[in-house]
Formats: structure tokens, C-alpha cells, sequence
């Protein structure tokens, strides 16, 4: 295992890997109820979505695992999972099996777009200021889904976001799991977010906010939605347009929260190159590329690495073994799903928010005397939890990076691919 993985030469142990592993399994579970939730507003059966979630977040993160060798884990996305619901099926009233076959050829074109290198060449674009800036946008991110998910912060009509219940038993345990939590880690324990979700969830069961689970060991079937594909488009223009545009959509969305991901918990791990690119890159996106089409295949929405790898690699997970662990914690839940979802959101939120603390620190290396390199950098990390989405922090950013380089007269420091990434974000918004 030392030699198939090198622990060794990524400074890392078994016992350390299979910790880290552990905690993003946790910290990511929640996808096993709520991407569920999601679809079945199509009418697709919830167990079988739930079989169909387990089954292609373990099928990605293997190849993840085993190929890339890198500690990030794979799922259903969210924010895709609700335009697959609310967004096609719902909105434009398309069928769920029309919104699986959109995912369908994503995960094909990703593969072909992953063997020919566009992918990587996209990544290998982005300038150094903004990969930094990424770190921290999705450290702030996860921060506030997590404080979300517990009703710390609440929607608001008129200021937007607003502070939760401060009363409440949920968010009074959230706060508490992150004093617990952010004790333990001042102290320097090891395996500090795992335990502070474990205290957190015991201590919400007396609370009533931990729901104890009534246990069932059956795995429910996926025949009712599994290659449920709709070609019935091809014979109309009106239909190939609806595809196309809902295909676009996946595409754009599921690439560039992949690359954010992977590059922001890249940078934290510091595991970028002297070039700032990330190693193994090609692998990794094959295996959102595999996972997306496999997971369309047994019936769900676009795979994608998740950002909550970042709690893994912040317990000192550097290798695949950090995946694999994560996998087989997937497949395990199959059978133990109750005992895995009564961790409630505001278990989870303690994770979330120390993870974001620990992923401010690339802001270290942001050159903030240089408005050039810097307001790219603070668009690409505030608009990531301003707009809830990490690929239009990206998109903000490295349009400001254009302009402010090419009207200050460094267009030497903008590549072709940056400019063309540009001309594509404008397209974007004029017609999406």
C-alpha cells in the first residue's frame, strides 16, 4: 500500500489517510438525503435515487482512488442536482429521463474533452493569483453552506441573508460543535473534525435535533430509473436546440466548479508544481468525466469532485488511499444508510467552518500591491458565497484579470486560452 499509493514520499501514514478519508465521507454524506430529495421532485423514485447516489459517488472516487491517486472524493453536485430538477424538468417542463440523457452526453464529451487535453489546458490557464484566490473563495464557500445548512444564517427578504434563530436547538448545537471543534484543533488534536462531529451529534440527540435511526439493511433496486435515456428530440430542431442549451449548461457549470474544486483543495494540500498545475490533473477529470456518465447511466445527476475533500486534505490526506477510504465508506452506506444520515446539519457545519478557516491561507501569497492580480483575485474569492456557485467566482475573476491587464498595458500576461475563456464567460452571459 506504502509503495502503490508512496505514502512515504507525500509525508503521510496509513492510519492518517484512512482518518482523512473517514472525515470526508462525513462531511459529504448529507448528498445521500439531499440529492435524493432534489430529484424525486421529478417523480423518480427517492430509493432508488438513493442507491443510484451511494453507487456512482463510490464508482467516481474509486477511479479517483486508483488511477489518479489523489484524496478527492466525487458525488452527485449540488446546485446541478437542482437545475436537473428545477431548473430543466420543472421549469423548462422537460422529462427527468430527457434531463439523464442531457447528463448522459456531458459525461461523454468530458471524456472526449479530458482525453484531447482541453480540460487540463483550461486549468493550466488560470493565473496564479486566482488559483490562490480559489482556495479561499471556496473555503468561504463551504463556510457558509455549512452555517446554512444549520440555520445560523437564513434567507431574508430584505437584506438577503440574515442571522438564524439564535434560540433554536440546532443552531445553538452548530455553534457549539464549531467552540468544541475549534478548541480541539488549537490544541492540535489529530483527527479533531471527525471527533467534533461525533461530540456534536451525540450531544444533539438529547437536544432532539439528532434523530435516532430506525435501521433497514435493504438496498432498494434502481431498475425503475436506471439507463432511462429520452431520444425523442433528435426529430425536432425546436428539441436539438432545448439540448443543446440545457447540455451547455451542464457543461459550463460542471467544469469549472470541477476545476475550482480541484485546484483550491489542490492548493491548500500544497500540491500544486513550481508551475502552480496540478499533478495528475488528466486522471482526476477523467474520473468526473467516468462518474458523470456512469452516474447518468444508473439514474442520476452530474457527478463532480466535491469541495468538501477540503475537510480530508486538512486532516492531512495527500494520497488516493485518502479516496479510496472515502469510497468504500459510500459503498458501506448502502447497508448502514440510517446509521450515516442521522449526523445533522449542525454536526456537519463545525467541519465545514474550520475547513474554511484552514483554506484562508493562500491569501498570503496574493500580491494585493498589484490592483491587477488583486481585484481578479478578491472577485474570484467573494463572488464564490456571494453567488452560492464556485464556477461563477471563477468566471468574475478571470474576466476582471482580462480587462485590468489588457487596459493597463500587461497583455503580455494574459495567455490565449485566458482570452478565449473571456469571450466565452461574455457569451455566457448574454445568452444563459
Amino acid at each position: 500500500m506504502n509503495k502503490f499509493f508512496k505514502l512515504s514520499e507525500n509525508n503521510t501514514t496509513v492510519k492518517t489517510e484512512v482518518l482523512a478519508g473517514i472525515t470526508t465521507f462525513m462531511t459529504m454524506a448529507y448528498i445521500l438525503a439531499v440529492n435524493p430529495d432534489i430529484l424525486s421532485a421529478t417523480g423518480m423514485d427517492k430509493g432508488a435515487l438513493f442507491t443510484a447516489t451511494a453507487i456512482s459517488a463510490a464508482i467516481g472516487t474509486l477511479v479517483m482512488a486508483l488511477w489518479a491517486k489523489l484524496p478527492f472524493a466525487l458525488a452527485p453536485g449540488m446546485g446541478l442536482n437542482a437545475f436537473f430538477a428545477f431548473g430543466v424538468c420543472l421549469g423548462m417542463g422537460m422529462s427527468w429521463q430527457f434531463a439523464l440523457t442531457a447528463v448522459f452526453l456531458e459525461g461523454i464529451l468530458f471524456i472526449l474533452m479530458t482525453v484531447f487535453n482541453i480540460r487540463e489546458v483550461i486549468i493550466n490557464a488560470i493565473p496564479k493569483s486566482i488559483k490562490n484566490a480559489i482556495s479561499v473563495g471556496i473555503g468561504l464557500f463551504i463556510a457558509f453552506i455549512g452555517l446554512k445548512n444549520a440555520g445560523v444564517v437564513v434567507d431574508h427578504q430584505a437584506t438577503l441573508v440574515h442571522l438564524g434563530d439564535m434560540k433554536s436547538a440546532g443552531v445553538l448545537l452548530a455553534l457549539g460543535g464549531i467552540g468544541i471543534t475549534g478548541i480541539l484543533l488549537a490544541l492540535k488534536v489529530r483527527g479533531v473534525l471527525l471527533i467534533g462531529m461525533i461530540v456534536t451529534t451525540i450531544i444533539g440527540i438529547p437536544l432532539g435535533v439528532t434523530q435516532l435511526p430506525h435501521f433497514d439493511f435493504s438496498v432498494p433496486s434502481v431498475s425503475s430509473i436506471a439507463w432511462q435515456f429520452e431520444w425523442d428530440w433528435v426529430n425536432s430542431a425546436e428539441g436539438i436546440f432545448t439540448m443543446i442549451t440545457v447540455l451547455f449548461t451542464f457543461l459550463f457549470v460542471d467544469m469549472f466548479d470541477t476545476v475550482g474544486t480541484l485546484i483550491g483543495v489542490s492548493t491548500k494540500a500544497k500540491m500544486l508544481d513550481e508551475d502552480g498545475r496540478i499533478p495528475k490533473v488528466k486522471q482526476a477529470l477523467m474520473a468526473d468525466s467516468i462518474g458523470t456518465t456512469v452516474g447518468a447511466m444508473l439514474g442520476t445527476s452530474t457527478v463532480t469532485t466535491y469541495v468538501e475533500s477540503a475537510s480530508g486534505v486538512a486532516e492531512g490526506g495527500r494520497t488516493g488511499l485518502t479516496a479510496l477510504t472515502t469510497a468504500i465508506l459510500f459503498i458501506c452506506a448502502l447497508f448502514l444508510s440510517p446509521l450515516f444520515l442521522m449526523i445533522p446539519a449542525a454536526a456537519t457545519a463545525s467541519a465545514l467552518v474550520l475547513v474554511g478557516v484552514m483554506m484562508m491561507t493562500p491569501v498570503l501569497n496574493l500580491n494585493l500591491e498589484d490592483f491587477t492580480e488583486s481585484i481578479p483575485a478578491f472577485f474570484t474569492l467573494v463572488m464564490m458565497p456571494f453567488t452560492f456557485s464556485i464556477a461563477e467566482g471563477i468566471v468574475f475573476g478571470m474576466l476582471s484579470y482580462v480587462i485590468l491587464k489588457l487596459f493597463t498595458g500587461k497583455h503580455k500576461d494574459i495567455s490565449i486560452i485566458a482570452y478565449i475563456l473571456a469571450i466565452l464567460f461574455v457569451l455566457k452571459f448574454i445568452f444563459m
